[in-house]
């Protein structure tokens, strides 16, 4: 096991004091959005030993048998499947869809022959891999994940006093399918036909006088404030009336499968996901967009959001299993009640939540985890165990 720390995002949504205060450093001003304790090239952790830090995707390739195991580095190749983030949303994040594996694939090698840089703002691909994501929760999560029930965003959008919203309910009362929502969605947000600020400011303005009179669903009236408070004029704060809300309390956990549609609104959460930093942006940012890509990613069928129930195991551990070959999360609450397994196998990322965690591997190895340290635990360490008084997160192959 060696210690490790995080590669530190300092994107303009992020907050500038829940990750510092979480891995107990002191806030220096600047926001910080995500810490990425993984292996992808683009950021990866730093991992301590005797000599100087290395970058862990350095540390794999330098010897991928022994820090995946012959099983993961078969099925995944010489790198570390998945991407642990500490995520802290202080505004929302942009209106955003994650590409199939296959889509990846495909968009990286087209970026790739077009010349492309790989660091590019306006490149949409920067690996070949699809992204699920699974967030779990450590305060109130805020979110909006997937499309809601045609006919459900239809009543929401009838009488609201507002021009867009007329045209709107028209679009869906047509053609009340997928196709239709994915029409709808197209029109909110191409280029040619969306609507102007004005009408954006409209309709969030119709919003929040249906709240005062009394409103069909306060959750997505405030949403859509929110969202055109947050980015004025920008259609994207509209979509929100076609997509399910979510809110998840800490200790809960939601996956999003590549091709849902999703924004992140405010919280503090352990994500995990792939290894990819693939995103396809429609709006809600000033980042790079390109909807005609993210069109072609869509998944425009209602369906309720996934919330992910923890599997219990060894008493003291809870496990999400994601549907996904890549990762799984685990999470451990400690007590003073002696020694603890810790269910995991092949390369491991082990993270402190809270108190302090001392954690052992089958080769004698000890590391003392305080509050918002981390460790990697290559796959010839073999079995973990655990003791102390905290809670320690982990992440894993399944």
């Amino acid at each position: 096991m060696r210690r490790m720390t995080p590669a530190r995002q300092h994107y303009a949504w992020g907050s500038t004091t829940a990750i510092p205060d979480l891995l107990c450093e002191v806030p220096d001003g600047r926001p910080v959005a995500e810490a990425w304790f993984g292996a992808h090239p683009s950021s990866p952790a730093l991992v301590h030993g005797d000599d100087e830090p290395t970058p862990l995707d350095t540390l794999i390739a330098d010897d991928p048998t022994g820090t995946l195991g012959d099983d993961v580095a078969h099925r995944f190749g010489e790198q570390l499947p998945y991407l642990l983030k500490v995520i802290a949303a202080e505004s929302p994040l942009s209106l955003q869809v994650h590409p199939s594996r296959e889509a990846a694939r495909r968009g990286y090698e087209a970026e790739d022959r077009a010349g492309i840089p790989v660091d590019a703002p306006h490149r949409n691909y920067r690996d070949r891999n699809h992204k699920p994501e699974l967030v779990y929760a450590l305060t109130r999560f805020d979110a909006m994940v997937g499309f809601r029930a045609p006919r459900r965003a239809a009543e929401l959008l009838r009488g609201l006093d507002a021009p867009l919203a007329a045209e709107l309910h028209e679009l869906l009362v047509a053609d009340p399918t997928s196709a239709g929502v994915h029409a709808a969605f197209e029109w909110l947000l191409a280029p040619d036909t969306r609507p102007g600020h004005a009408d954006v400011q409209k309709f969030a303005d119709a919003c929040a006088q249906r709240l005062v009179d009394g409103s069909p669903s306060p959750r997505t009236d405030r949403t859509v404030m929110r969202l055109a408070a947050a980015y004025p004029g920008d259609a994207g704060a509209v979509t929100s009336v076609l997509l399910n809300p979510v809110t998840l309390h800490p200790g809960e956990a939601l996956f999003v499968p590549a091709g849902s549609v999703h924004a992140y609104l405010h919280g503090l959460g352990v994500e995990i996901m792939a290894n990819s930093d693939n995103v396809l942006r429609a709006g809600l940012t000033a980042k790079h967009i390109d909807l005609c890509e993210l069109l072609a990613n869509l998944d425009a069928v209602a369906a309720p959001p996934i919330r992910i129930a923890p599997e219990r195991v060894f008493t003291s551990t809870e496990i999400f299993y994601a549907p996904v070959d890549d990762f799984e999360l685990s999470v451990t609450r400690l007590t003073d009640e002696g020694v603890t397994r810790v269910p995991g196998r092949g390369p491991r990322v082990l993270l402190c939540l809270e108190g302090e965690v001392e954690v052992h591997n089958e080769r004698g190895g000890l590391l003392l985890l305080t509050r918002g340290q981390a460790a990697f635990a290559p796959a010839s360490d073999g079995a973990l165990t655990a003791r102390g008084d905290g809670v320690l997160v982990q992440a894993d192959v399944p």
